[in-house]
């Protein structure tokens, strides 16, 4: 009986030991759950400091855009990245990815048949490795993003109808996201990086609803006329060119909290619609009687009324709802937000004592609402007159209120609005290591301007871009009628800014409108995905193409020359201040399609290759080299590239290497594509050297296609072994 316990509870017990054996076995056995993640998700939108994630097929395209080699700037595509580095290929699979410190610059390079660009610094890098775990790491099974607001984003499935509710959210939330999703274009024209838009960076296995905000460029508040009874000149006053108007000359008291004005107003609209009338509204001051005192030495003068309301009577519930928008007591603190940011301030005679306070006010403010600190934004102050001067530097106050009581002692240095010495001066000593630059944070100048610069901006901002600099524009009224034969650079923001989307240029009407702009500016310079405003090879060249339109070319064969014109074009980033495209056509004549200044938008570009005509006679390719460079080239930006992509399919008719040498001369880069029966001999004297590089060639029109990715390489990989400052 002992005996035949002892066995059953022996057999129990080796048949719980191979049980618990068994489990143990499968539990080691269990594989890690690899979240998959879309081709256009960014290594900096994803918040896990190391994982492993699957790459989905098709990832290799140009719109996935890739900064760096072998170590990449963390806005680039992850997957994009991998394929890159030849971790995988276009058909997807499994990759490590571990980020790393920002780097202060990444070189771009052609491999595995993809084009990464160069980055003069960014704030993190990361890695792409084989997807295989290290030991003794833990790898997530999700994948956490970031947003606004902080998003865990969960790879497991979901219902098709969840998913129908989370782009309907998204959809209501952001119209102007909806919008750069209705295609590849429109989304290209309106970003503001050669990257995709944030927008598309939400990736899962499926789509999860995202917490969206709406684009500040869309509540931008726009500027208002001023009725031009309020502009009057005085008649003492005689106008001298590249001297600044006075806009206020009153007593250097501040003018009362503007809501309380606001009040007033929407008291007085109140009691006029009691009347039944309908009329704007002026505001009051206690020092408005001596806005008419008028500084010596200042030029151009004219009195204002302190403030002026042009809002329908009909309406003082919203006038009085739009003080909201900023109060002194409110702190934004964008968790993610971490910029080394510099303000050019406004210290010239022309905006006045009064209106030189409410820009402190305003800087104030800003600083309270990014809330300064050593793990976030560092902020810096340069104010400019006749010359620029920094009041204090990054490293100068660590804390908000230390940096608002600091922006209150502030003198007005006066003298002329010079902004593109101010610019300079920025980008030669304001950014250095001694000053508290920390290398890894953004560089962002935003510029106060009342009215319009002295001086021009245009190449100042351009060098300031290229040393990785974001310009953002706060610009306050505008020059008056009688001021404009003084203005020295039309259209100054435009040129100076990197995108002419509106994202980085903000118009304010009036400077007690200031505080509406508080939370729009703070979010765009925290939107640190959309700052990288330094020059690439899409968006630094005027393109000239030289089309042959002879006989021998032919009506179905000329279409097929300009879809190759379109596919090259389409590549770039093309606006006034980004790459400019012209066009050309020859035979024994030459004809200007359109100039570089003609067409400011990509579908512009595309709409007007689609519509050149086709010619037909002989061919005369050096007559055309050289009115191509009379009337295309020579009236190029300076700070531009000359690219010349000329097409032809036979021998010219005339000598063509001295009007290609003229032309290299001259600055032209030149690059020749043959066709049919080309003259190798005449393309390689066209093409600058190398001549391998420059000249291509092709049996048939329908070939052409092949070389428009190999022609985009060379031209970015010579651009970018070029130094640019």
């Amino acid at each position: 009986m002992k005996a035949t316990v002892i066995a059953t509870f022996f057999g129990v017990f080796l048949t719980c030991t191979y049980t618990a054996k068994d489990a143990t076995k499968k539990t080691k056995k269990a594989k890690l759950y690899v979240p998959q993640i879309d081709c256009d998700v960014k290594a900096g939108k994803i918040i896990n400091p190391e994982f492993i994630a699957k790459c989905p097929p098709g990832c290799q395209d140009v719109k996935y855009r890739v900064y760096g080699t072998d170590i990449y700037a963390s806005f680039s595509s992850v997957c994009n990245a991998a394929i890159h580095s030849g971790i995988i290929d276009n058909t997807g699979g499994k990759i490590l990815v571990q980020k790393v410190a920002g780097h202060s610059g990444y070189r771009g390079s052609f491999s595995n048949g993809v084009r990464s660009l160069s980055l003069p610094r960014w704030r993190e890098s990361f890695l792409v490795s084989e997807g295989k775990p290290r030991k003794g790491v833990t790898y997530p099974t999700t994948l956490e993003y970031s947003s606004s607001k902080s998003t865990t984003v969960k790879s497991e499935p979901k219902k098709p109808e969840q998913d129908l509710k989370g782009m309907k959210s998204a959809d209501t939330a952001n119209t102007s996201e909806k919008a750069l999703e209705e295609g590849d274009t429109v989304r290209k024209e309106n970003q503001t990086t050669p990257v995709p838009t944030p927008a598309t960076q939400m990736a899962t296995t499926t789509p999860t609803p995202m917490t969206t905000t709406t684009d500040p460029s869309t509540t931008m508040p726009q500027p208002t006329k001023t009725p031009a009874a309020t502009r009057t000149t005085a008649a003492a006053a005689k106008t001298r060119p590249g001297l600044h108007r006075v806009r206020d000359m009153g007593s250097s008291s501040v003018h009362p909290a503007y809501a309380s004005v606001v009040a007033a107003a929407a008291r007085q609209v109140q009691a006029a619609q009691g009347r039944g009338q309908n009329t704007a509204f002026r505001g009051t001051s206690t020092s408005a009687s001596n806005s008419n005192i008028l500084r010596h030495n200042t030029g151009v003068q004219r009195q204002e009324p302190v403030a002026t309301f042009q809002r329908a009577a009909s309406s003082p519930a919203h006038l009085a709802m739009e003080t909201d928008s900023w109060k002194p007591g409110l702190n934004l603190f964008y968790t993610d937000c971490k910029v080394d940011l510099s303000f050019l301030m406004d210290g010239s005679w022309s905006i006045g004592k009064r209106r030189f306070q409410l820009q402190k006010r305003f800087l104030g403010n800003v600083a309270q609402a990014l809330g300064i600190g050593s793990a976030g934004p560092l902020m810096g102050i340069v104010q400019y007159g006749d010359d620029p001067s920094t009041e204090f530097n990054l490293k100068t106050y660590a804390n908000s209120k230390d940096l608002r009581n600091a922006i209150e002692k502030i003198q007005q240095k006066g003298g002329l609005s010079n902004v593109g010495k101010a610019l300079s001066f920025v980008n030669k000593n304001f950014f250095l290591d001694a000053n508290g630059n920390r290398g890894g944070a953004p560089n962002v100048v935003v510029v106060m301007v009342d009215g319009w610069p002295t001086d021009r901006v245009e190449e100042a901002s351009r060098l300031a871009r290229e040393s990785g600099i974001n310009i953002f524009f706060v610009t306050v009224e505008a020059a008056a009628q009688s001021e404009k034969q003084n203005v020295i650079e039309p259209n100054f923001v435009d040129k100076a800014v990197c995108r002419t989307s509106g994202f980085y240029s903000i118009n304010v009407p009036s400077w007690f409108s200031l505080h509406k702009v508080v939370q729009p500016l703070v979010k765009r310079v925290c939107d640190t995905d959309q700052l990288a405003c330094s020059k690439t090879c899409l968006n630094s060249a005027d393109i000239g193409f030289v089309i042959d339109g002879s006989s021998s070319v032919g009506t179905g064969n000329f279409r097929t020359v300009l879809q190759f014109v379109a596919n090259i074009s389409k590549e770039f980033e093309i606006s006034d201040t980004d790459t400019r495209i012209g066009a050309v056509q020859y035979t024994y004549e030459q004809r200007l399609e359109f100039s570089f200044d003609k067409h400011s938008t990509k579908q512009d570009v595309l709409n007007a290759i689609k519509r050149i005509s086709y010619w037909s006679g002989g061919t005369s390719t050096g007559a055309a080299i050289s009115y191509a460079s009379e009337q295309l080239f020579s009236k190029s930006k300076p700070n531009k590239r000359k690219i010349m992509i000329l097409i032809t399919d036979g021998r010219s008719y005339d000598d063509v290497s001295m009007p290609a040498m003229a032309a290299h001369q001259n600055g032209v880069i030149a690059y020749s594509i043959g066709v049919a029966w080309a003259a190798p001999d005449e393309l390689e004297a066209i093409a600058s050297d190398p001549a391998k590089e420059h000249s291509f060639f092709v049996d048939e029109f329908d070939n052409l296609y092949r070389y428009v990715n190999q022609l985009i390489q060379n031209i970015c990989t010579e651009f970018n072994s070029q130094p640019r400052n």
